[in-house]
């Protein structure tokens, strides 16, 4: 086998990060197995969660009316080419991804090409299992709208996703949202294990729940990374 497969999904409990801090996720049991009166005993869960919630995805219709929701993106849109691009080294709560960055980037792996989809790497995610810093008022490492532009009109990316709870913090006005989800692309939120991927060389798979009308959705986002040939 030439790829290792990859999660880079966070694990969903009633403690995961969100949005506006409040819980987002439950499942609690609605039969339990000493209440069936089955030969065969069940146990019947029943999940409560916001949409938008772990490791998921935005769909243009998140932000725009009429726009594509989650279940309108055939399972091909939703696998790509992936690069990432790690600035861990130096992010902090408001660094935003420059286009020297990405230049960089390019200078040591190659232009990044059209249709890849492009996953920033920031080492955020190391607060995750601590929501309160993870969220920090809405501080957190983010994409700037000239990086954003350059990606999508230099580079026409396919999507993109960073490990924080959004590629934009609310004092940017969501330019990235307003970017890709205004060009029928997609956003990737709370991405996890991101550190394991190769800077090029890896294919994503995105798998939202398939629900109809969905402005987003978790995910359970896989990476194939090409192994090493000696």
């Amino acid at each position: 086998m030439f790829f290792e497969l990859i999660d880079l999904t966070h694990t969903l409990t009633n403690q995961s990060p969100t949005w506006n801090g409040d819980c987002g996720y439950n499942h609690n049991t609605k039969l339990d197995f000493h209440e069936c009166d089955t030969k065969v005993k069940f146990c019947v869960q029943q999940i409560v969660m916001q949409a938008g919630i772990g490791t998921h995805m935005d769909a243009p219709a998140h932000c725009f009316h009429g726009g594509k929701t989650t279940n309108d993106f055939t399972a091909n849109e939703l696998m790509a080419p992936c690069v990432m691009i790690d600035v861990s080294g130096h992010a902090h709560e408001r660094y935003s991804l420059s286009i020297n960055d990405i230049k960089q980037y390019e200078a040591t792996h190659g232009l990044i090409e059209s249709d890849v989809f492009v996953v920033v790497y920031t080492g955020w995610e190391r607060f995750w299992q601590t929501p309160s810093k993870y969220h920090n008022n809405y501080v957190f490492p983010s994409i700037s709208k000239e990086a954003g532009k350059f990606l999508l009109e230099e580079r026409n990316i396919r999507g993109i996703g960073i490990d924080t709870l959004s590629p934009d913090r609310p004092e940017d006005d969501y330019a990235i949202h307003e970017l890709f989800l205004g060009a029928s692309k997609f956003i990737i939120e709370n991405i996890a294990n991101a550190k394991s991927l190769s800077p090029k060389g890896n294919t994503i798979l995105a798998l939202p729940l398939k629900a109809d009308g969905l402005t987003e959705a978790p995910i359970r986002l896989i990476a194939l990374k090409l192994k090493s040939v000696l």
